[in-house]
Parts: C-alpha cells; sequence; structure tokens
C-alpha cells in the first residue's frame, strides 16, 4: 500500500494549490451496494460466486466513495472489502468440492481533471492508483484424486488512467460512463463503471448502476486473477 502514497500525496498538493485559486469545492459521499458475481482464480483453477450465494456466505463488507473538484480539478477515493467463505462444485470426478476463502480489499483513488464541459457533458481524466490486498485460499476435496490446496495472500499497487463522461439529463436524471486501465509487468487491472442517479432533493441522490472490476497478477508464477460484474445500487450525499 506504500505505493499508494505517492499519488495521493500529489493529489493533496493539487488541492492544496488549486483551493488557493477557487473557492467553490463540491463534495460527495456515498455508499452503495455491489451485487456482483465474484470469480477468484490461483493457478488455473478458478472458483465462481454468484451475489445470492455471496450474501449467504458473507462473513464482512464494506463499499463507499468520496469525492470533491472545484469543476477543473478533483479527487476521487473508491474502497471495497468483501470478506466471503463458500464452495463449489468441479467438473468430473477427479475431485469432490472447491472449497474457497476470498477476502478482498480494493482501494482505488484518481486525481481527476475537467476537460471537456458544456453544462449538460462533463468528460474528466483520471490518473492515479488501485491498491488491491488479497487473502484467497482454494481447496480441492477429494476425488480420485486426493486432496489439493492453494493459497495466495498479498497486496500491491498499480498506477491507472482513464476518463469519464457525465451527462446531465434533466434536473432529476444525471448519468455517467467511466473506465480505467492500468498495470506494471505481469499485472493488470481494468474497470468499467456505467451509472444513472436521481436527485431525491438538493443533497440526496439514489444510484444504479453496472460495474465490471478485473484483477489479475501473472508475476512470479502467481496466475492470480480477481472478476467481479454485476448492478449497484446506492445513495449519494453532495454538501
Amino acid at each position: 500500500m506504500k505505493f499508494l502514497v505517492t499519488p495521493l500525496a500529489v493529489a493533496a498538493s493539487v488541492f492544496v494549490g488549486a483551493q488557493a485559486q477557487a473557492q467553490d469545492w463540491n463534495y460527495t459521499a456515498s455508499i452503495y451496494l455491489f451485487m456482483a458475481e465474484t470469480k477468484s482464480g490461483i493457478g488455473g483453477q478458478t472458483a465462481t460466486l454468484s451475489f445470492s450465494d455471496a450474501l449467504e456466505n458473507l462473513d464482512m463488507a464494506f463499499m463507499g466513495a468520496f469525492e470533491a473538484n472545484n469543476g477543473q480539478w478533483g479527487f476521487l477515493v473508491d474502497y471495497m472489502m468483501t470478506d466471503i467463505g463458500f464452495s463449489d462444485s468441479t467438473p468430473g470426478a477427479v475431485f469432490g468440492d472447491l472449497k474457497a476463502s476470498v477476502k478482498t480489499q480494493i482501494l482505488t483513488g484518481y486525481v481527476t481533471y475537467r476537460l471537456y464541459d458544456t453544462g449538460s457533458v462533463k468528460t474528466d481524466l483520471l490518473a492515479g492508483a488501485r491498491w488491491f490486498d488479497t487473502d484467497t485460499k482454494l481447496r480441492l476435496t477429494a476425488g480420485l484424486a486426493p486432496s489439493e490446496s492453494r493459497r495466495t495472500s498479498d497486496s500491491w499497487t498499480d498506477p491507472i488512467f482513464g476518463a469519464r463522461t457525465q451527462f446531465v439529463m434533466s434536473d432529476k436524471w444525471s448519468a455517467s460512463a467511466a473506465f480505467d486501465y492500468g498495470g506494471i509487468n505481469d499485472r493488470e487491472t481494468w474497470q468499467v463503471l456505467l451509472t444513472a442517479s436521481y436527485a431525491i432533493n438538493d443533497n440526496w441522490l439514489a444510484t444504479f448502476g453496472f460495474r465490471h472490476i478485473d484483477v489479475s497478477n501473472d508475476k512470479d508464477g502467481r496466475d492470480y486473477t480477481f472478476e467481479q460484474t454485476g448492478p449497484l445500487v446506492g445513495v449519494q450525499y453532495r454538501f
């Protein structure tokens, strides 16, 4: 996580400089539920968990975001943490069930720069980093072959770059589309986020959307993959 400090420090210095030039800062705090199907893989062996099964096997979770901007410059932080244990069937009779324990944390931070603004359409460039922390255990129970276990416990940080476009469709409705991509050497990460928001009043918004996030690490033969795909719902508070 130490590699995330530099981008965040740069973002802080950008804020200090920008705040000296502009006083009109806007802030948005969000909490949301990401109803994702989760796929985790180690060494080519993959376990898949639906959202309904995740709820039944969920030990702990938190998902939230915070954004600040002054129209030209901004900063966005998004954090997700899930701790899930589950089992999945395996094809054939070589092994019995696949038992998995997956604890992940994903912290994404961006500096945002307003590239285009017509009032109803706004496009931001995104630059920052994604910290990923995992403790994943996969155990194949005995079938025709003896039981086998695989585990990876690690964390790393990748630089990411992307873009986001926001659309104001009416006094009540707005939408956004965002994409980012990054990685180093044998690591890769990318994300797509599509949302629609309804303004309940001047401060509160209800948000609906779709998200896909993908992380892989093949360094030193890890061959680790993590994917989450699905809808999300949440609330935002603007101040």
